[in-house]
This record gives structure tokens, sequence and C-alpha cells, in this order.
């Protein structure tokens, strides 16, 4: 008998495993809200079912978990026992309900949708609006609590983004950041590193935003232009040029080998002088790494070309098969010409070295750099020079175009490199075996 006798105190409904596992196999579609509404059973129970069955249970074709602590769970119910039907309510005019969360993720709503909801609970009541959105009663009242305390001033408002004056210093920070990281990048550089983590600023927006705080544009005079050529292909011709620079007024000189079609340096060394014998070895190596080149471009100076007889370099090219190009002009080494004046201005302009043996480790550092993480005007500007070099370019503009960009990194896996490391070829009649650039077997019918 109930305390006021007017009859028997409710019973306590039990639901059977089959009952509960398909309310759990709802969950993960509807949320706990949405399953506890579609089957009619108590939010509560649905919330203290998916808590105990935390891998204790055994795992149905269904994909729910059936704890064995779950044969004594029950909720009171009407007398009889019998379950209450679920009632269809005629469709009430309103805002379309979110997409359901994932299992085990938290749903998060946008403010736009905060604002629809609030409206809704605002017209119809928070019950209904909990109803008809699948949104938890508990979070419509905390996001009225919320607006009343943003409209006294206490707080931000849920149904509000975020202040433009945060989005501007955050965006202000990435620009300062990233050129305090490599002070010798101009505006427009800065802003192609940040497009590529997924970043979109202005050309303007970040010179007004590095002028404030000191930076000031480089004279630059500039000679127009109007023949251009550009290989077809990785390793078709590489360049070939020094750069003269003092270091604590000792003269150090450092040969640079590029590919033309990526920009890609594929190999460099440092002598105290134009010598032969750096530019050998320099070149041996660059070919023992990335394989043989069609042909190279170089100026006429003595470690490349002689005026009388046949220098050392020519001599190995003619061995190697590599068609040798001395430029009449400095354009047509041009290319090379403007790596070397960037690589003066971001790296020997803006660093102090104790010796040259610092200088050799920070130009190694600045040129792996400069080949997997510094983007290129030349190539579009959001690639870099392993991006065209190793045949990835399709791949990186597609996870930049999907939001990845802040995960491609700086480096370059070793499954995603294509090297030429074995070639068969056929020269004037004479078969060749080529292994990692080097002849190793010739072939004469």
């Amino acid at each position: 008998m109930s305390k006021d006798g007017g009859g028997e105190a409710p019973s306590r409904r039990r639901y059977s495993d089959e009952e509960r596992v398909r309310v759990l196999a709802d969950v993960g579609r509807l949320g706990v809200c949405g399953a506890a509404q579609a089957h009619g059973v108590p939010q509560s129970c649905v919330s203290r079912w998916q808590t105990r069955s935390g891998g204790t249970g055994e795992t149905t074709e269904a994909g729910a978990s059936v704890p064995a602590a779950m044969a004594d769970m029950g909720t009171p119910v009407a007398s009889g026992g019998a379950k209450q039907a679920v009632v269809a309510s005629t469709p009430t005019p309103g805002p379309e309900a979110p997409p359901p969360a994932k299992e085990g993720v938290a749903r998060k709503y946008t403010p736009s949708e905060k604002a629809r909801a609030l409206e809704y609970a605002a017209a119809h009541g928070v019950r209904a609006a909990s109803k008809k959105l699948g949104v938890s009663r508990f979070s419509l009242y905390q996001w009225q609590r919320q607006v009343k305390r943003a409209a006294e001033g206490k707080g931000s408002s849920p149904t509000s983004g975020p202040d433009p004056k945060d989005i501007e210093a955050q965006r202000d920070r990435e620009i300062l950041g990233e050129w305090h990281k490599h002070p010798g990048l101009g505006p427009s550089q800065i802003r192609n590193q940040l497009r590529r983590r997924g970043v979109k600023v202005s050309t303007n927006t970040v010179r007004r935003v590095m002028e404030d705080v000191g930076y000031r544009p480089p004279k630059v005079r500039r000679q127009p232009h109007d023949e251009r050529y550009e290989a077809v292909r990785p390793n078709h011709i590489w360049h070939l040029d020094y750069l003269h620079r003092h270091i604590n007024r000792a003269p150090t000189f450092s040969l640079i080998l590029l590919d033309d079609h990526s920009r890609f340096v594929v190999g460099h060394g440092t002598d105290d002088a134009e010598r032969a014998d750096l530019v050998i070895e320099t070149f041996e190596k660059a070919v023992a790494r990335h394989g043989k080149p069609e042909m190279v471009l170089h100026d006429k100076g003595s470690a490349f070309w002689s005026w009388r007889g046949i220098s050392r370099f020519t001599a190995l090219l003619t061995e190697m098969g590599i068609d040798q190009i001395a430029a009449e002009h400095k354009e047509w080494n041009g290319k090379l010409e403007v790596f070397n004046a960037n690589l003066a201005k971001e790296l020997f302009d803006v660093q102090r070295f104790y010796d040259t043996a610092e200088m050799r480790r920070r130009l190694a550092a600045h040129l792996h750099w400069y080949n997997h993480a510094r983007t290129n005007h030349a190539l579009g500007g959001l690639l870099v020079p392993a991006d065209r070099y190793y045949g990835r370019v399709e791949e990186v503009l597609a996870r930049i175009e999907a939001g990845a960009g802040r995960e491609l990194g700086d480096g370059l896996e070793l499954r995603d490199r294509r090297l030429e490391l074995f070639k068969v070829s056929s020269r004037d009649g004479v078969t060749e075996v080529w292994l990692m650039g080097q002849r190793l077997l010739e072939l004469r019918s």
C-alpha cells in the first residue's frame, strides 16, 4: 500500500537483454536523449546502461555491449507493468534537427545552431525543443543562463562567434611568429608560408603587420625580361654556380647545384676558393644521391670551364655522357642567380657566424628547410621544391585544399621519394646499364 492509502505502489519495469541491446545500438546514432525518446525509456536508464556497458559484456551483431550487470536494472512504470507507447506527435514547424553525434564523441554546436535552438525553446518550451531538435535540456538551460549573463555584461554569449579582435590578434601572432622564425622572408613569402599551413591572409595585411613592428621593405632594382625557359622534368638541367661571402674576413665560396625544373638543391659544398676539386666531389655526390642529369649549365668560371684545352669537370661530364652548356650571358643562369640573392638575404644577411664550420652547419640546415618547407613563387606559391622534384604535386595540393596544410610537416618521407636508381639506356647503338647515376656496364652489339 502507498503512504496515502490510494493503492499499490508502482512496480519497477524490467527490460530484457534484447530491449537493452536495441536501445544501446541507437545511442551512437541518436545520442542518449534521442535513443531514450525513440524507445520510450527514461533517459537516466539509458545513461546508466551505457556507463555500465563499458567493455564488460558481450558484443552482439548490432554492435552494442550487453553486460551481465544489467540484469538487475529497471525503472518504475505505471501499475500493470505495461510499456508506455510512444505517441507520434504532429510535426511542428521549426528548425531542422542537427546531425547526430558520432559514437563516443560529444556533440559540438555552432553559434548559429545554438541561436536557432534557443529561439525554438523560447517559442515552444525547453522540453519541446529538446524533443524536436535532439538537444539535451541541460544544454538548453545552460545556454539560456549564458545568454542572460552576457546581457548583463558578465560573459560571452553562446550564440555569437569569437570576438573579431581575438581573431585579428591570432592572425597577427601567426604572421609575426613566421617572420621571427625566418626574418629574411618578405611579406609575399610570409603569406605563401601561411597559405601552405591553411592560414589565408593577404599580402597587404602581412606587410602592414610587419611594418608596425619595424619591418622596412628593401629597395630592389628589377630588370624586365621577356625570355623564359624551364626544364620539363627533374634532372633535365642542373645549374652550377658559386656564392662568394666573407665570414669574419675569411673568404668562403659556396657551390650550389640547382635543379631547373623544381628549384631543388641537389648538392652544395663550401671552400675558401673556386676549385675544380670541390666541383667534381660535390657533383659526384649529387649524382650518387639523385641520379645523373641530362645536361648542366654554368658560367665560364675557372672551376667549370677551361679556355685552353679541356677542364677536369668537362672531362668528367664527357665520361658520364652529360651535355655541358657554358652560359654566354648571366641571364641564362638566372634561376641560380635569383637563388643566390635570396640565400644571401635570408641567411647570410640575418645570421652571424663565429667561423666557417658554423656557417657550413647553418647552410646545410637552411638548404634542407629550403628544399622541404620554403614555398617558391616560381612553383605557384604553395609548393616547395621537394614537391615537384619527387613528383607529388597533386597529392600536396589536394591535402592543402582539404585543409591539412598544418599536418604536411617540413620533411619528406622516404616512401614518397621517387629516384632513378636503375636505368638501361642506348647511346649510339651501345646499351648502357646505370645504377645510382653511375655507368656499370656497356653492351656492344
